[in-house]
């Protein structure tokens, strides 16, 4: 409410003395951490391109959320938003979008490796995007309390080691069709996990995960959103995904959803919500879209990787935001 007040001031202000919002733009970066060698590309340089997005009207003023979105396998982060359409959601909330970009030098098919061991214990790649974090936090004014990390099939692998290996720099996840932090014990076992589910015990490291994060770090709320027909990553990742932040907010492994919410089809595509809350606070929400592959809820179909049936996940993720971490 006050975040609407205080744009819809800002526009009258503008209108007053004829000045209109500055547009919404994109700005280009890089960032590197000696933390951030891979063991699958050991000889390559630790750093990371990426892109910002500053929403229109953005002002130094006043602190923005940060949303950090991590793209898939064989995308960008130029296609990655405009399959989402984050622009549009990140200029109605006011959130500064971070957009790390992996090279083909890295992986071949630009995935981020999530599977590899220093990126699954918070070195590697993870480091590197935690280095892209801090430094977009320092460079706009961000507010350190609202930081979420989403993404897409790696990528929302990547956004649930960033949440169990950086919390308190980190204040949010959300994973689409995405796999748990350590899920695969190696790249050679990536492919049956993706299709099979974790074969490591992944609650038991959001467990060690919580006994290590800083004092107040704690709880990190997370979104999962998963298709029921994904044949790429199988759906049982993200049951597995669940527990795991469930054990790391220390709610009991296996705690039954308080709230479980079928939703209506929308473009023939229906979906279940359920929630699990501490002490009236969301810590997870699992949205399981029924019919869905792999793919974005709602994205713009033009672009692989996106369905334009079903909820728009886009809007989940700015819901979520705004549930989890106003």
């Amino acid at each position: 409410m006050f975040g609407q007040l205080w744009q819809r001031a800002k526009t009258l202000v503008a209108r007053l003395f004829g000045r209109a919002p500055a547009p919404g733009r994109f700005e280009s970066g890089s960032k590197f951490t000696l933390a951030g060698f891979i063991s699958t590309a050991p000889f390559l340089w630790p750093s990371r391109d990426y892109l910002v997005y500053v929403p229109k009207g953005h002002s130094a003023w006043k602190r923005a959320p940060l949303l950090v979105l991590c793209h898939g396998c064989k995308q960008t982060p130029e296609e990655f938003a405009q399959g989402t359409r984050v622009a549009d959601m990140a200029d109605r909330q006011g959130c500064v979008v971070l957009l790390p970009r992996q090279k083909d030098t890295a992986n071949p098919w630009r995935c981020w490796n999530w599977f590899e061991s220093r990126t699954m214990h918070g070195h590697g790649e993870a480091a590197i995007v935690a280095a892209q974090i801090r430094s977009v936090i320092r460079r706009y004014r961000i507010d350190r309390k609202r930081v979420l990390v989403a993404g897409m099939s790696a990528g929302g692998a990547m956004a649930a080691v960033m949440g169990v290996r950086f919390p308190g720099l980190v204040t949010g996840v959300a994973v689409h069709s995405g796999l748990a932090c350590g899920a695969a014990k190696s790249a050679l076992s990536a492919i049956t996990v993706m299709q099979r589910g974790p074969d490591q015990d992944v609650a038991r490291i959001g467990g060690q995960a919580r006994a290590a994060a800083p004092v107040g770090a704690l709880p990190i709320p997370l979104l999962a959103v998963h298709g029921g027909a994904d044949h790429v990553v199988s759906p049982s990742n993200a049951l597995a995904l669940v527990q795991q932040y469930l054990r790391l907010n220390g709610l009991a492994e296996g705690a039954p959803a308080e709230t479980v919410r079928p939703v209506p089809g929308v473009g023939g595509l229906t979906w279940t919500v359920r929630e699990w809350r501490s002490d009236g606070r969301l810590v997870a929400r699992h949205v399981e879209v029924a019919g869905l592959g792999h793919a974005w809820s709602g994205g713009d179909a033009t672009l692989p990787y996106n369905d334009a049936q079903g909820p728009d996940a886009t809007a989940l993720v700015g819901d979520f935001f705004a549930d989890a971490l106003s």
